[in-house]
């Protein structure tokens, strides 16, 4: 992949070093590969590659081939266009080479995603070397230290959630070690977590508070590392991780140790209820807030006094806008302005006045499964909505004035698109209903043949009959791949730790108006009412209270999660911590007859794919033959 400067910058300074190497791909760029350390270590100017390389690493979900974005309910695609990510959801995972493999790496050049060992190794390298930069202080030699500290924390995270228990690397094994001394072993979960937590821990010290500057957006800094605390802290306390001996009461070591914990520990949703809270806290303070979009609305927009028109605008330049003061971390280094397999591309709705050629692919959907997660315009699941036709949402009815602002008068559409909730309608593109993008208002029709519908002799199609409209930027165009405006992809925002937050202080302590407050500062943005507003009024919702015991609120939050977190990466490892794959992940994908013109027709539901998870071994990733006969004392996961 060749490097190149966004106009919101990349990554500080990189473009000048690349030149410095003559190298146009800056992963070639490795410490033990391109020259002696002392030279790569001499001065700050060729330091920053080192530095680069620790970053090179973040994995990209903005790209169709590497992201685990495609891996969970939310998506679909036809067929021929299936990507590693899909196959694992239909049981295709395999142990002698493994598909999106974190621990060996996996996919094409620049297409891909390295080995996060080798991330580790080039975090160490850095973090033993620093001290011989001659030009910088050694506050600056510190700081650079910290970022790589915070990096391969977040590189064992992923390792962990990915494959369990995995070898602690906290500083490199020399070339000329004995084999006894490569062939490392696995840790168990706890000590991975407690080692994470502590890195963390350590980096915090000698981070900046919060990088501001344009040149430098992306670095880590305080901000950021008390939110991926948080994360970790959540992940530890979640049922696959604390006290999983429904999974894994016989993977033990050669000692007879459990590598996951036998009994629950509610002490660990404490802990990271208590680290939320210090983030969320420290994150405002430092200038973090909820984004509200405040620019001048489109031409178009001529009812924007519509508060639910506001709120998806609010809602989806929320993750599209550039580095909004919600996003706490972004990956500055999204797939390239002129590649063709960015999200974006695949996710885009073609402008029906050019040809396929030129045109976005329009080819990865949202199932209607995750359609009806959805809440309706009362802020309520549909099967928990009583003003909500929920048995007969499948059915054809004609749209009035009342929905149209969100759909075109008239026009036949399914009960399942109407009156529902705005974080519905700033994601979610559908028959009959309206597409914001390019400066204009598009009335959109997908059926067979029509302008946004599936074309004769193309798998460039939306095979549930939905469009995903949320991870496009609004003024992205329409009618070419690369004329889509890049964005950072975010790694996290505030709103997470606003649901970290929720969902940890409700396991730790049960229901709380804190709790209430949290999730309320998520739907206030996204134009519904309240918690406690929208489970109290018995004469809309069909479990009045809900929210007031810790089950119901627990359902509450998950839901709320899915829905603002929605398509950004999140759902996949979400569902397995939870410990739900077997139940959320072994059902087929729905989807509209979109090979049909006709309303009666289309409006068919088809299973579009299957899904298969195989619990428990799904849960964790396999570990390929080759690495297993390099290092004998790391064994299969279990039941691979």
């Amino acid at each position: 992949m060749v490097l190149q400067k966004f106009k919101y910058n990349l990554l500080f300074k990189l473009i000048a070093l690349l030149f410095i190497f003559s190298c146009d791909d800056y992963l070639d760029i490795v410490p033990d590969k391109t020259q002696e350390l002392s030279l790569l270590f001499e001065r700050e100017e060729t330091a920053y590659g080192a530095l680069a390389d620790c970053y090179s690493y973040l994995p990209q979900n903005d790209g169709i081939y590497s992201t685990y974005v495609l891996a969970s309910d939310e998506i679909t695609v036809p067929v021929p266009q299936e990507t590693d990510a899909i196959r694992i959801m239909k049981g295709q995972q395999n142990s002698s080479t493994p598909m999106m493999s974190y621990w060996s790496g996996y996919g094409a050049a620049g297409k891909g995603q390295g080995s996060l060992w080798q991330a580790i190794r080039s975090c160490n390298t850095l973090i033993e070397n620093m001290d011989l930069v001659v030009d910088m202080t050694q506050d600056e030699k510190d700081a650079w230290k910290a970022e790589a500290e915070l990096l391969k924390a977040y590189y064992h995270f992923l390792l962990v959630n990915f494959y369990g228990p995995i070898p602690i690397t906290d500083k490199n094994i020399p070339i000329s070690a004995e084999d006894d001394t490569v062939r490392v072993s696995r840790n168990t979960i706890d000590e991975c977590f407690t080692y994470i937590v502590e890195t963390i821990d350590k980096a915090i010290l000698k981070l900046p508070t919060r990088v501001t500057s344009n040149n430098d957006l992306g670095r880590v800094d305080q901000v950021i590392a008390k939110a991926l605390k948080s994360r970790v802290l959540l992940f530890s306390a979640s049922p696959f991780f604390n006290g999983n001996s429904e999974f894994y009461a016989d993977f033990v070591n050669d000692a007879g140790v459990h590598y996951f914990n036998q009994s629950y520990d509610e002490n660990k949703w404490i802990l990271a209820a208590e680290a939320t809270r210090e983030a969320i806290d420290f994150a405002i303070a430092n200038g973090s807030q909820i984004y509200y979009y405040n620019e001048t609305p489109p031409a178009f927009e001529t009812n924007f006094s519509n508060p639910g028109i506001q709120s998806q605008y609010n809602y989806r330049y929320a993750t599209t806008d550039l580095w909004t003061n919600e996003l706490i971390w972004g990956n500055s280094k999204p797939v390239g302005g002129s590649e063709w397999w960015r999200m974006q591309a695949g996710v885009m709705i073609k402008s029906p006045t050019v040809s396929s050629n030129e045109a976005a692919w329009q080819w990865i959907a949202p199932s209607i499964n995750f359609v009806e997660e959805y809440y309706t315009k009362n802020g309520l699941p549909i099967d928990e909505d009583l003003t909500f036709d929920y048995e007969n949402r499948y059915d054809l009815t004609t749209i009035f004035f009342n929905n149209a602002d969100y759909a075109q008068p008239f026009e036949k559409t399914a009960k399942l698109n109407l009156d529902r909730s705005p974080r519905f309608y700033a994601s979610i593109a559908f028959d009959r209903g309206y597409g914001r993008t390019w400066g204009e208002l598009w009335e959109l029709q997908m059926r067979s043949g029509e302008d946004h519908g599936r074309q004769a002799n193309t798998n460039d199609y939306l095979t549930s009959g939905y469009a995903l409209l949320k991870l496009v930027h609004q003024d992205s165009e329409g009618d070419a791949y690369n004329k889509v405006i890049n964005y950072p992809w975010p790694i996290i925002k505030l709103s997470e730790l606003y649901l970290n937050f929720a969902e940890a202080s409700n396991e730790a302590y049960g229901p709380s108006q804190e709790i209430y407050d949290a999730l309320n500062v998520i739907r206030t943005r996204s134009g519904i009412p309240n918690v406690e507003d929208a489970w109290s009024d018995a004469s809309k919702a069909a479990t009045p209270n809900k929210h007031t015991n810790k089950e119901g609120l627990r359902s509450i939050i998950k839901r709320e999660r899915a829905l603002e977190l929605a398509f950004e990466g999140h759902r996949y490892n979400d569902i397995r911590r939870w410990k739900e794959a077997d139940e959320k992940f072994n059902t087929n994908i729905l989807g509209w007859s979109v090979n049909n013109v006709k309303d009666d027709d289309y409006y068919t539901l088809e299973t579009v794919s299957e899904r298969i998870f195989v619990t428990p071994r799904d849960y964790l990733h396999p570990i390929s033959f080759q690495e297993r006969s390099i290092n004998p004392n790391i064994s299969q996961n279990p039941y691979w």
